[in-house]
Protein backbone atom coordinates (compact mmCIF):
# COMPACT_ATOMS: atom_id res chain seq x y z
CA UNK A 1 0.00 0.00 0.00
CA UNK A 2 1.09 3.56 -0.69
CA UNK A 3 0.55 4.33 2.98
CA UNK A 4 0.46 1.71 5.69
CA UNK A 5 -2.85 1.16 7.45
CA UNK A 6 -2.89 1.12 11.21
CA UNK A 7 -3.04 -2.40 12.55
CA UNK A 8 -6.67 -2.26 13.69
CA UNK A 9 -9.69 -0.28 12.47
CA UNK A 10 -11.61 2.03 14.79
CA UNK A 11 -15.32 1.83 15.68
CA UNK A 12 -17.24 3.82 13.09
CA UNK A 13 -14.72 3.14 10.29
CA UNK A 14 -15.94 1.89 6.93
CA UNK A 15 -14.01 -1.14 5.72
CA UNK A 16 -13.92 -3.22 2.57
CA UNK A 17 -14.45 -6.87 3.44
CA UNK A 18 -14.45 -10.22 1.62
CA UNK A 19 -17.04 -12.75 2.76
CA UNK A 20 -15.34 -16.04 3.63
CA UNK A 21 -17.94 -18.17 5.39
CA UNK A 22 -21.68 -17.87 6.04
CA UNK A 23 -23.46 -19.50 8.96
CA UNK A 24 -26.98 -19.28 10.38
CA UNK A 25 -25.93 -16.56 12.83
CA UNK A 26 -23.84 -14.41 10.51
CA UNK A 27 -20.94 -14.14 8.10
CA UNK A 28 -17.22 -14.35 8.74
CA UNK A 29 -15.28 -11.86 6.65
CA UNK A 30 -11.72 -10.74 6.03
CA UNK A 31 -11.00 -7.01 6.20
CA UNK A 32 -9.05 -6.50 2.97
CA UNK A 33 -7.17 -3.41 4.17
CA UNK A 34 -6.11 -4.89 7.52
CA UNK A 35 -5.83 -8.64 6.99
CA UNK A 36 -8.05 -9.21 10.03
CA UNK A 37 -11.07 -11.46 10.52
CA UNK A 38 -14.42 -10.00 11.51
CA UNK A 39 -18.00 -11.07 12.14
CA UNK A 40 -21.11 -9.68 10.52
CA UNK A 41 -23.88 -10.86 12.85
CA UNK A 42 -27.23 -11.66 11.24
CA UNK A 43 -28.84 -8.91 13.34
CA UNK A 44 -26.61 -6.35 11.56
CA UNK A 45 -27.35 -7.52 8.03
CA UNK A 46 -30.60 -5.64 7.44
CA UNK A 47 -33.05 -3.40 9.27
CA UNK A 48 -35.83 -5.77 8.18
CA UNK A 49 -36.40 -9.45 8.78
CA UNK A 50 -33.67 -11.67 7.37
CA UNK A 51 -35.11 -14.97 6.20
CA UNK A 52 -31.90 -16.05 4.48
CA UNK A 53 -28.63 -14.21 5.03
CA UNK A 54 -27.52 -15.29 1.56
CA UNK A 55 -30.11 -12.93 0.12
CA UNK A 56 -27.81 -10.13 1.32
CA UNK A 57 -24.26 -11.54 1.25
CA UNK A 58 -22.59 -14.55 -0.29
CA UNK A 59 -19.23 -16.30 -0.10
CA UNK A 60 -16.54 -14.56 -2.15
CA UNK A 61 -18.42 -11.25 -2.26
CA UNK A 62 -16.70 -7.96 -1.47
CA UNK A 63 -18.83 -5.56 0.53
CA UNK A 64 -18.52 -2.37 2.55
CA UNK A 65 -19.17 -2.74 6.29
CA UNK A 66 -19.11 -0.44 9.32
CA UNK A 67 -17.00 -1.30 12.34
CA UNK A 68 -19.10 -1.53 15.53
CA UNK A 69 -16.68 -2.89 18.13
CA UNK A 70 -13.01 -3.89 18.25
CA UNK A 71 -11.46 -6.12 20.89
CA UNK A 72 -7.74 -6.29 20.16
CA UNK A 73 -7.03 -8.67 23.05
CA UNK A 74 -9.46 -11.30 21.78
CA UNK A 75 -8.98 -10.39 18.14
CA UNK A 76 -12.70 -9.73 17.63
CA UNK A 77 -14.16 -7.20 15.21
CA UNK A 78 -17.94 -6.79 15.04
CA UNK A 79 -19.34 -5.33 11.83
CA UNK A 80 -22.56 -4.03 10.35
CA UNK A 81 -24.02 -3.97 6.85
CA UNK A 82 -27.37 -2.34 7.66
CA UNK A 83 -25.69 0.81 9.05
CA UNK A 84 -23.89 1.58 5.78
CA UNK A 85 -25.73 4.03 3.52
CA UNK A 86 -25.60 3.85 -0.28
CA UNK A 87 -23.60 7.06 -0.36
CA UNK A 88 -21.06 5.70 2.15
CA UNK A 89 -20.77 2.50 0.14
CA UNK A 90 -20.08 4.36 -3.10
CA UNK A 91 -17.54 6.67 -1.45
CA UNK A 92 -15.69 3.80 0.22
CA UNK A 93 -15.47 1.77 -2.99
CA UNK A 94 -14.22 4.84 -4.87
CA UNK A 95 -11.63 5.51 -2.17
CA UNK A 96 -10.46 1.89 -2.28
CA UNK A 97 -10.13 1.96 -6.08
CA UNK A 98 -8.13 5.18 -5.86
CA UNK A 99 -5.79 3.66 -3.28
CA UNK A 100 -5.15 0.68 -5.53
CA UNK A 101 -4.57 2.95 -8.51
CA UNK A 102 -2.16 5.08 -6.46
CA UNK A 103 -0.25 1.95 -5.43
CA UNK A 104 0.03 0.86 -9.05
CA UNK A 105 1.24 4.29 -10.18
CA UNK A 106 3.87 4.56 -7.47
CA UNK A 107 5.13 1.07 -8.31
CA UNK A 108 5.53 2.24 -11.92
CA UNK A 109 7.52 5.21 -10.61
CA UNK A 110 9.78 2.90 -8.61
CA UNK A 111 10.42 0.81 -11.74
CA UNK A 112 11.20 3.92 -13.79
CA UNK A 113 13.67 5.22 -11.21
CA UNK A 114 14.97 1.71 -10.38
CA UNK A 115 14.22 2.26 -6.70
CA UNK A 116 12.62 -0.17 -4.23
CA UNK A 117 8.83 0.41 -4.04
CA UNK A 118 9.09 0.80 -0.26
CA UNK A 119 11.47 3.73 -0.69
CA UNK A 120 9.16 5.50 -3.14
CA UNK A 121 6.15 4.89 -0.88
CA UNK A 122 8.03 6.17 2.16
CA UNK A 123 9.08 9.39 0.41
CA UNK A 124 5.72 10.14 -1.21
CA UNK A 125 2.82 8.48 0.60
CA UNK A 126 2.42 10.53 3.76
CA UNK A 127 3.53 13.77 2.08
CA UNK A 128 0.96 13.51 -0.74
CA UNK A 129 -1.72 12.47 1.70
CA UNK A 130 -1.00 15.47 3.92
CA UNK A 131 -0.43 18.16 1.26
CA UNK A 132 -3.17 17.18 -1.18
CA UNK A 133 -5.71 15.51 1.15
CA UNK A 134 -5.12 12.17 -0.50
CA UNK A 135 -2.38 10.33 -2.39
CA UNK A 136 -4.44 9.89 -5.55
CA UNK A 137 -5.48 13.55 -5.40
CA UNK A 138 -1.80 14.49 -5.38
CA UNK A 139 -1.18 12.26 -8.39
CA UNK A 140 -4.09 13.89 -10.23
CA UNK A 141 -2.59 17.29 -9.43
CA UNK A 142 0.69 16.17 -10.98
CA UNK A 143 -1.14 14.83 -14.05
CA UNK A 144 -2.74 18.25 -14.55
CA UNK A 145 0.07 20.62 -13.61
CA UNK A 146 3.30 18.67 -13.88
CA UNK A 147 5.95 18.24 -11.16
CA UNK A 148 5.86 21.82 -9.81
CA UNK A 149 3.15 21.28 -7.14
CA UNK A 150 4.99 18.20 -5.88
CA UNK A 151 8.31 20.03 -5.69
CA UNK A 152 6.64 22.86 -3.75
CA UNK A 153 5.21 20.24 -1.40
CA UNK A 154 8.71 18.98 -0.64
CA UNK A 155 9.46 16.13 -3.07
CA UNK A 156 12.89 15.94 -4.76
CA UNK A 157 12.75 17.19 -8.37
CA UNK A 158 13.76 13.83 -9.88
CA UNK A 159 11.06 11.96 -7.99
CA UNK A 160 8.43 14.66 -8.65
CA UNK A 161 9.24 14.61 -12.38
CA UNK A 162 8.93 10.82 -12.60
CA UNK A 163 5.61 10.90 -10.72
CA UNK A 164 4.23 13.59 -13.03
CA UNK A 165 5.31 11.65 -16.13
CA UNK A 166 3.68 8.42 -14.94
CA UNK A 167 0.55 10.23 -13.76
CA UNK A 168 0.08 11.95 -17.14
CA UNK A 169 0.48 8.61 -18.91
CA UNK A 170 -1.87 6.59 -16.74
CA UNK A 171 -4.50 8.92 -15.22
CA UNK A 172 -7.51 9.85 -17.28
CA UNK A 173 -8.49 13.17 -15.80
CA UNK A 174 -12.21 13.82 -15.25
CA UNK A 175 -13.67 16.61 -17.37
CA UNK A 176 -15.55 19.51 -15.79
CA UNK A 177 -18.36 21.36 -17.53
CA UNK A 178 -19.36 25.03 -17.34
CA UNK A 179 -22.14 26.88 -19.15
CA UNK A 180 -23.21 30.38 -20.04
CA UNK A 181 -25.60 32.09 -22.42
CA UNK A 182 -25.19 34.91 -24.90
CA UNK A 183 -28.10 36.99 -26.15
CA UNK A 184 -27.28 38.12 -29.68
CA UNK A 185 -29.36 40.76 -31.49
CA UNK A 186 -29.05 42.22 -34.98
CA UNK A 187 -31.54 44.40 -36.84
CA UNK A 188 -29.44 44.40 -39.99
CA UNK A 189 -30.78 42.87 -43.23
CA UNK A 190 -28.37 39.94 -42.82
CA UNK A 191 -28.80 39.78 -39.07
CA UNK A 192 -29.30 35.99 -38.99
CA UNK A 193 -26.01 35.49 -40.83
CA UNK A 194 -24.24 37.86 -38.47
CA UNK A 195 -25.49 35.88 -35.47
CA UNK A 196 -24.36 32.65 -37.09
CA UNK A 197 -20.92 34.13 -37.73
CA UNK A 198 -20.72 35.29 -34.11
CA UNK A 199 -21.49 31.80 -32.83
CA UNK A 200 -19.01 30.21 -35.22
CA UNK A 201 -16.32 32.64 -34.09
CA UNK A 202 -16.91 31.54 -30.49
CA UNK A 203 -16.65 27.89 -31.55
CA UNK A 204 -13.33 28.47 -33.34
CA UNK A 205 -11.39 30.33 -30.64
CA UNK A 206 -7.93 28.98 -29.86
CA UNK A 207 -8.10 26.44 -27.04
CA UNK A 208 -5.90 23.74 -25.47
CA UNK A 209 -6.06 20.19 -26.77
CA UNK A 210 -8.93 18.24 -25.23
CA UNK A 211 -11.12 21.26 -24.51
CA UNK A 212 -14.56 21.09 -26.12
CA UNK A 213 -16.94 23.96 -26.89
CA UNK A 214 -20.59 23.28 -27.69
CA UNK A 215 -23.21 25.84 -28.75
CA UNK A 216 -26.96 25.42 -29.05
CA UNK A 217 -30.16 27.46 -29.14
CA UNK A 218 -31.94 27.98 -25.84
CA UNK A 219 -34.67 30.24 -27.20
CA UNK A 220 -33.91 32.85 -29.85
CA UNK A 221 -32.09 35.20 -29.30
CA UNK A 222 -30.51 33.28 -26.40
CA UNK A 223 -27.74 30.78 -27.19
CA UNK A 224 -25.91 28.49 -24.78
CA UNK A 225 -22.15 28.03 -24.70
CA UNK A 226 -20.88 24.91 -22.93
CA UNK A 227 -17.21 24.23 -22.25
CA UNK A 228 -15.64 20.94 -21.12
CA UNK A 229 -12.08 21.02 -19.78
CA UNK A 230 -9.84 19.28 -17.25
CA UNK A 231 -10.29 21.91 -14.52
CA UNK A 232 -12.71 24.71 -13.64
CA UNK A 233 -10.18 27.51 -13.95
CA UNK A 234 -9.37 26.61 -17.54
CA UNK A 235 -13.03 25.93 -18.40
CA UNK A 236 -14.11 29.31 -17.03
CA UNK A 237 -11.36 31.08 -18.96
CA UNK A 238 -12.34 29.45 -22.25
CA UNK A 239 -16.04 30.14 -21.62
CA UNK A 240 -15.31 33.83 -21.03
CA UNK A 241 -13.16 34.02 -24.16
CA UNK A 242 -15.81 32.32 -26.30
CA UNK A 243 -18.54 34.66 -25.07
CA UNK A 244 -16.36 37.73 -25.60
CA UNK A 245 -15.53 36.59 -29.13
CA UNK A 246 -19.20 36.12 -30.03
CA UNK A 247 -20.14 39.53 -28.61
CA UNK A 248 -17.22 41.26 -30.31
CA UNK A 249 -18.14 39.69 -33.67
CA UNK A 250 -21.84 40.62 -33.49
CA UNK A 251 -21.00 44.15 -32.29
CA UNK A 252 -18.59 44.64 -35.18
CA UNK A 253 -21.44 43.67 -37.54
CA UNK A 254 -23.72 46.31 -36.01
CA UNK A 255 -25.55 44.14 -33.49
CA UNK A 256 -25.43 43.72 -29.70
CA UNK A 257 -24.63 40.90 -27.32
CA UNK A 258 -24.87 40.13 -23.60
CA UNK A 259 -23.26 37.26 -21.70
CA UNK A 260 -24.65 35.57 -18.59
CA UNK A 261 -22.92 32.80 -16.61
CA UNK A 262 -25.19 29.82 -15.84
CA UNK A 263 -24.94 28.02 -12.50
Amino acid sequence: MATRKVEWPEPGDLVLASVKKITDFGAYVTLDEYGKEGLLHVSEVSSGWVRNIRDFVREGQKTVLKVLRVNTEKGHIDLSLRRVSRHERREKVLSWKRERKADSLLRSVSERLKLPPEEVFAKTGMLLDEKFEGIYEGLEKAAREGPEPLVKAGLPIELATAIAEVAKEKIRLPMVRVKGTVQLHSMKPKGALHIRDALMSAQKIEKPEGVKISLYVVATPKYAIEVQAEDYKEAERILQQAAEKAIKTITKAGGTGVFQRMK
